[in-house]
């Protein structure tokens, strides 16, 4: 047998066209594009499915160890796989310790350890007490560096996260600059938006529509600007996390056009979910940057479609739910959506709004790879890591806490019908899900550095 695998007949998404061909894979390679492929061990037929580069999602939280009863590894690995997701670039929060240095990101490693159902890149902190460390994560093989410069962390925990001041993030930008490492910034003005939570808590204001207002969009829009001046000066590339806002794209694309390296992402949930919504729904949708209004969100969909934002993400960060219990502006920040990305953007985005599947894998899998440098990922091509999603269209379905692969079985998209479903997800050339027999007999994923590629 010449091949280990090949999958027959699917509508398979390539960079630049969709076509109904075979793919075949050797040793976990696409060793093989073409019509009419045989010999191989096993033969997939993907007839009526899209079958797409695996989901590459740049932005998640596992939040193991020390909060595994967040999330952890296990569940939220196997939710990303059921979700079409097949490498996951994880956040050095919300776990404890905060991964800021050799020793917390090699408790990582060994947490990880047995339970990966994908693939794992890694962030390393940057945070205001680890600048003579940065190069030990460096070392460890992350792909990239993520600081805020709004308020984070819990206070009385000593190795929790903690956000820099403008001097501590422009010390850690000159650092990185010189190792060529990328800095990726959650991007809201700290003290305006301390300050307005403050108030409207103190004057009772605890709605939905007030948590937004304490989080205005020119709030994100300023720390997007001094964030991207002061990596301007440092030299240093830069990733804007999550935007919420078309004002706060906007700036990216100037800065772009003037020749800075800059890049950006922004969450299914902005582009699903508005304020009236998150006031019906509720604490689950509860996250920052906060869910807008309606015309904030068409805003953003014309710069989803202008190619002003290069990937899609999850920002998936969950708690417990005692921690969402109580009033909007008490609650935990994050949403659990790990699993719903692809599904969601596919109906919205391609059948509802009409995006090509070219762009639709570029947004969901080979922006990612290429700004995070995961050279084997994200594309469907000759001698790529076989990390494929079968999508089928116009497959509608609701959501139900039941199907959901969370410690906590809690989404905002729970009871939303959703016109398309994520079918397999193959690893490596192996299922690793799949909608009928559930998952593979045992979790295959690894960690991705950037110095082991």
């Amino acid at each position: 047998m010449s091949y280990d695998l090949i999958i027959k007949n699917g509508t398979v998404v390539f960079e630049h066209q969709a076509i109904i061909t075979d793919i075949a894979v050797k040793e976990g390679k696409i060793a093989a594009i073409g019509n009419g492929l045989t010999g191989a061990k096993t033969e997939i037929d993907a007839s009526g499915m899209v079958v797409a580069p695996g989901m590459v999602d740049a932005h998640a939280h596992m939040s193991e160890p020390g909060r595994t009863h967040w999330e952890g590894y296990e569940t939220g690995t196997r939710a990303a796989a059921k979700g079409g997701i097949t490498t996951m670039i994880e956040m050095p929060l919300n776990q404890l310790p905060a991964t800021v240095d050799r020793n917390t990101i090699e408790m990582k490693f060994s947490a990880a350890e047995g339970k990966l159902t994908i693939d794992a890149a890694q962030f390393g902190g940057l945070v205001s007490y680890n600048l003579d460390r940065l190069h030990e994560l460096d070392e460890a093989g992350v792909v990239a560096y993520k600081c805020f410069v709004a308020t984070c962390g819990d206070r009385s925990v000593s190795n929790d996260f903690r956000d820099v001041n403008d001097y501590e993030y422009f010390k850690g930008l000159q650092i990185l600059a010189k190792r060529d490492q990328l800095v990726a910034v959650h991007a809201e003005n700290a003290l305006i938006c301390d300050e307005l939570g403050r108030e409207a808590k103190e004057e009772g204001r605890v709605s939905a529509h007030d948590y937004v207002a304490s989080r205005p969009v020119f709030t994100e829009v300023e720390a997007i600007r001094r964030v991207l001046y002061l990596a301007k000066v440092a030299g240093c590339r830069l990733h804007i996390c999550h935007i919420s806002s078309p004002e706060g794209v906007a700036e990216v694309t100037r800065a772009r056009q003037e020749g800075q390296q800059v890049t950006c992402e922004s969450c299914p949930h902005y582009f699903v979910l508005d304020t009236a919504q998150f006031e019906d729904i509720g604490t689950l949708a509860k996250c920052s940057p906060p869910i807008r209004d309606a015309q904030n969100q068409r805003g953003l969909w014309d710069k989803l479609f202008n190619g002003e934002i290069d990937c899609l993400v999850s920002d998936h960060s969950p708690c417990p739910p005692d921690m969402k219990a109580g009033n909007i502006m008490q609650a935990w920040g994050g949403i659990a959506g790990i699993q719903n990305c692809v599904d969601i953007m596919f109906d919205e985005a391609v059948q509802k709004r009409g995006m090509s599947l070219p762009d639709f894998s570029k947004l969901m899998s080979t922006n990612a790879a290429d700004i995070f440098g995961l050279k084997h990922k994200g594309r469907i091509a000759l001698g790529k890591d076989a990390d494929l999603v079968f999508i089928q269209p116009n497959s509608s379905y609701v959501l139900t806490n039941d199907d959901l692969e969370y410690r906590h079985k809690v989404s905002p998209y729970v009871g939303r019908k959703i016109n398309a479903r994520v079918t397999k997800t193959i690893l490596r050339g192996e299922v690793i899900y799949d909608i009928k027999s559930g998952f593979g007999a045992r979790p295959i994923g690894k960690f991705v550095l950037k110095n082991q590629q």
